[in-house]
């Protein structure tokens, strides 16, 4: 294609949503007010647009987005002002969920993008997962109403309990809560004849969890 065609075929979509794909990789957010990111994510942006870190694990929003590899805080950001702001991740696709005000999802830290300023969030840390995650394992709880960008690498699978999952695939969960075990039938390495793993046990018949094709850590 010649370069007329190539800026076509790639300029940003003329779209009245808040939270909008401009590609599977790339999140457009329009801002108007305030929205929370994760810090790093931002590749580009347009207008009067300012960009403040929150806080990390030692910081004013009790370890928000704690990164769960080195037991470190992710610090965050908020976006303040009118314009548009493109956020991506480590070419992790994003996905984009709407939340009524009665809709809530429980996300790993790791896999939260961004979302509106009206969306409420609270922080927790799984403990027993500590032995495979230094320093537990993080997630966010996201209540509506609002937009919330999630990312997965690859595509996602929802799967509705009773179901068992890998900690390191497990991206959210929502109606449901999960009971970390070990099983000690299932080996870490190929090639072993014995070993434990931990998994994360969704009960019920309640609710959905999201799985991704990678292991986080």
């Amino acid at each position: 294609m010649n370069v007329e065609q190539f800026k076509s075929a790639h300029a940003p979509a003329d779209s009245d949503e808040s939270f909008q794909l401009e590609n599977s990789y790339t999140l457009d957010v329009a801002v108007d007010g305030s929205v929370m990111a994760k810090a790093g994510s931002m590749i580009a942006y347009s207008g009067d647009l300012s960009f403040t870190g929150r806080a990390s694990a030692e910081g004013g929003i009790k370890g928000f987005l704690k990164e769960a590899a080195t037991g470190e805080g992710t610090p965050v950001m908020t976006v303040e002002g009118s314009g548009h702001v493109y956020f991506a991740d480590h070419q992790k696709k994003v996905q984009v969920l709407e939340l009524a005000s009665d809709d809530s999802i429980t996300v790993n830290g790791e896999d939260v993008l961004a979302f509106e300023d009206d969306v409420s969030y609270e922080i927790s840390t799984i403990d027993s997962l500590a032995g495979s995650f230094a320093g537990g394992f993080t997630n966010v709880f996201l209540e509506g109403p609002g937009y919330v960008a999630l990312t997965t690498h690859g595509d996602p699978l929802v799967l509705e309990p009773p179901v068992a999952t890998d900690p390191s695939a497990t991206v959210a969960w929502s109606g449901t809560s999960p009971n970390v075990q070990v099983n000690r039938s299932l080996s870490d390495m190929i090639g072993q004849e014995s070993g434990e793993r931990y998994q994360m046990n969704f009960e019920g018949s309640e609710g959905f969890v999201v799985v991704q094709p990678y292991e986080e850590l």
